[in-house]
């Protein structure tokens, strides 16, 4: 496999506490250090209820984070298809593409909140099947296909075709995976990528090393081929210079997301409240069924590895943006993963450690360097020993070099 990439999920969770227009912009700054740390993707999702998820529309935020960045690709992870009129998000993923230089990634899903679907009028029992059919459709208008017409139970549209297509030839698209095979069952069906949300639980993880099979049976049925590279596993880290350090910083953050939002909000069900931080830590970041990581770079690097022999490969690790820590701490760790991390999983050190081992094992072939340094040194002390001689510690100047007084104006 190629070297993985790596980038950043932003759900977006923040605890109900924090100026809202502070975290905006404090999200935005995250993205632009991102871009500056040399990471390849950011992602953000559209939600719309709970009250911790504050991004209802990814393709403005992700047009605002373009303006601050230079490289980093930038991914709607995801927009819920159910709720727009696939036309409508043709044209706005479009338009992201052109503002953000060709760095637009289009990701999608059915909607993960119910709390959405119930205030949208949607029933759960169809969300699949739309944004399935609305994938199609927008597949075909990114396309620039002639002009169509296509009639639905939920949209309809009428010699359709986009006035303006994206500015990459080939925008990729990716579909949200969660735990069931519909995911990537449907990324088979349209060739698109894969973005693994459910990896972040214990069933999601226990289900990855079927996943690939679902998506490779689909796209064969429908005359596609899947490409590892293009499937992105999302983990969850927290990590410094110890593993001490690491627990001290995420503790009571981690426990505060988990009580209140996954087992108080969303009322998850088989999930159940920590009783103290340290139980936290060590039923999230502990084990071999965890995709979680709060620790030292080496622990993330073993879980990496872990992670690529569960799955047989795959191409990106999207880490999971939270507020386990505090700020300082947070934007320390992402630095700490780029620095050592990331080069260290992708063989980047790799020559420099040979070439130290090389010097190291043939230190003998350079001994007639060290002759050279010490045979100079030699000539200095006896050219200074001259001197001595004939000058009183000054160099002699031969006559015919010496200047004419004489002629010399004054």
């Amino acid at each position: 496999m190629p070297r993985l990439q790596f980038g950043a999920f932003l759900a977006p969770h923040h605890p109900i506490a924090e100026n809202p227009t502070l975290q905006f912009r404090g999200d935005l700054d995250f993205v632009e250090h991102l871009d500056k740390l040399g990471y390849d993707e950011f992602w953000c999702g559209e939600h719309h209820s709970t009250g911790w998820e504050m991004i209802a529309s990814p393709e403005m935020f992700l047009a605002a984070a373009g303006e601050r960045t230079h490289r980093i690709k930038l991914g709607t992870g995801v927009v819920s298809l159910p709720y727009h009129h696939p036309f409508i998000v043709a044209q706005r993923i479009v338009q992201l593409d052109h503002m953000t230089g060709g760095r637009a990634i289009f990701g999608s899903g059915p909607g993960a909140l119910p709390s959405d679907a119930h205030t949208l009028g949607i029933d759960p029992m169809v969300q699949r099947d739309r944004q399935d059919e609305a994938l199609g459709v927008i597949r075909r208008l990114l396309r620039g296909e002639e002009r169509f017409s296509y009639e639905s139970d939920w949209f309809t549209l009428r010699d359709a075709r986009l006035h303006l297509l994206p500015l990459q030839e080939d925008l990729p698209f990716a579909v949200a995976s969660i735990i069931s095979p519909s995911g990537m069952t449907l990324a088979g069906k349209h060739g698109t990528g894969i973005l693994s949300i459910g990896s972040m639980s214990t069933e999601g993880l226990q289900a990855l090393p079927l996943q690939w099979s679902f998506a490779e049976e689909s796209a064969a049925k429908h005359g596609n081929t899947m490409d590892r590279r293009d499937w992105r596993i999302v983990m969850s880290w927290h990590v410094a210079e110890t593993r001490e350090q690491a627990r001290k910083e995420a503790r009571e953050g981690l426990m505060h997301w988990h009580n209140e939002y996954t087992v108080g909000t969303l009322m998850r069900p088989g999930t159940d409240p920590f009783s103290d931080p340290d139980e936290a830590v060590d039923k999230t970041a502990f084990g071999e069924d965890s995709a979680s990581v709060i620790g030292t770079p080496d622990d993330l690097v073993a879980a990496i590895h872990r992670m690529t022999e569960l799955t047989g490969g795959f191409g990106t690790v999207i880490g999971f943006v939270h507020d386990w820590a505090n700020r300082e701490n947070t934007l320390r760790s992402w630095d700490l993963v780029a620095r050592y991390v990331i080069p260290q999983v992708n063989g980047m050190l790799t020559a420099y450690h040979d070439s130290r081992q090389f010097v190291v094992e043939h230190r003998d072939s350079f001994q007639r360097a060290n002759q050279a340094v010490l045979s100079k040194i030699m000539e200095n002390e006896r050219a200074a020993a001259a001197a001595e001689q004939t000058g009183n510690g000054r160099f002699a100047i031969p006559a015919h070099h010496a200047p004419d007084m004489e002629k010399t104006p004054s």
